[in-house]
């Protein structure tokens, strides 16, 4: 569907509020939402597309009253400055909405299943870990998004060896699934006495969150489940009872953890969830037509080049090494200021 064909997108809704005044609506709970979520999503593209044409209409009526004013007045300086300001704007919003146009693969538009992995740099590299996790949590706050933390192994001196969550929302995949990748941070370590430059890496893995109407047949004897005593957080109950998952796909030897739910019938649904979609990514990844034909270990991806570098002494900046974008503040990029360097890479697509 072309995001921009308004009649088109006007019909589909049509059909979709029809279908949502539906008496057997509800008898179908995972369909129905998804119904609505679909619902939603075409609303939101059609509201954009409506705001656009009515800057449109805006700018047309500021350019004929800098028509109809005096040469040279203050008013018509100031009218001038108005419509240059709108169509800035415009060209903004309409950038925006092109670039989502972009966000065409199967599972763009879903959510995104995020994990950061500490890598080498001893101490350093965990913290910046749970730095880079921070960075993502902010960015998704900022979308709007709905972020869920299955997957939490904290280091016993700082940050975190590994973390993986759910992020929900609309094209949440299509965004991030560029994210995936080593980054690299250079600054003075907290962590060393004598306060030299310190280089550390963590790598980021973004794989599609599955739905659960996807036929996904994962062997009975292809997995081993076993059950121990989380530790992160969830409270008492968590701490005194088994109830956190680790599966082990024989076949790859990738191992899925999840500690964060409230029971291990929860944790181990999770957990499945993710395996099926790490399954499918790499099966995608390797050209497989079908997830019985990967096997070898998988257990440990290829760490590879980095595509970032967080650089925060003796100078300030992020640079993208895929698409040479750069900015010179840090610190807004560590607090999910990101967007500028998702779209350099969308756009490369054109």
């Amino acid at each position: 569907m072309n995001l921009f064909d308004l009649p088109v997108l006007k019909g589909k809704l049509e059909e979709l509020n029809a279908a949502a005044q539906s008496e057997d609506l509800w008898s179908d709970r995972e369909r129905a939402q998804k119904l609505l979520k679909e619902k939603k999503s075409l609303e939101n593209k059609i509201d954009e597309y409506t705001q656009l044409e009515a800057k449109i209409d805006d700018i047309e009526i500021m350019l004929e009253l800098v028509s109809d004013s005096e040469a040279g007045s203050g008013e018509t300086d100031e009218l001038e400055k108005e419509a240059v300001s709108l169509f800035e704007s415009f060209n903004e919003e309409a950038e925006l909405l092109r670039i989502k146009t972009l966000m065409n693969g199967e599972h763009d538009g879903g959510n995104a299943i995020l994990s950061v992995h500490a890598g080498t740099g001893g101490v350093d590299a965990m913290d910046w870990a749970e730095m880079l996790m921070r960075m993502y949590v902010r960015w998704a706050e900022k979308k709007g998004y709905v972020i869920n933390v299955v997957d939490l192994q904290n280091d016993t001196e700082a940050g975190i060896k590994s973390a993986t969550m759910i992020i929900e929302g609309e094209n949440a995949y299509g965004y991030l699934k560029n994210e995936r990748g080593v980054h690299r941070l250079v600054r003075i370590s907290p962590f060393n006495s004598q306060g030299k430059r310190q280089t550390s890496f963590s790598k980021i893995e973004v794989m599609p969150e599955i739905s659960d109407e996807a036929e996904v047949e994962i062997a009975t004897e292809d997995i081993r489940i076993d059950t121990f005593r989380a530790s992160g957080a969830g409270g008492q109950h968590v701490n005194k009872t088994d109830s956190a998952i680790r599966i082990t796909h024989i076949p790859t030897n990738i191992v899925v953890t999840c500690q964060n739910e409230r029971s291990q019938h929860q944790n181990r649904d999770v957990a499945m969830k993710i395996l099926k979609s790490r399954l499918i990514e790499l099966a995608e990844q390797e050209k497989k037509q079908s997830l019985n034909e990967l096997k070898g270990d998988f257990s440990e991806n290829t760490w590879g080049s980095q595509i970032r570098s967080y650089v925060f002494q003796p100078y300030t900046m992020v640079k993208d090494h895929r698409t040479n974008a750069e900015v010179g503040n840090v610190a807004a990029v560590m607090d999910g200021e990101i967007d500028y360097f998702i779209n350099e890479k969308l756009r490369m697509r054109d």
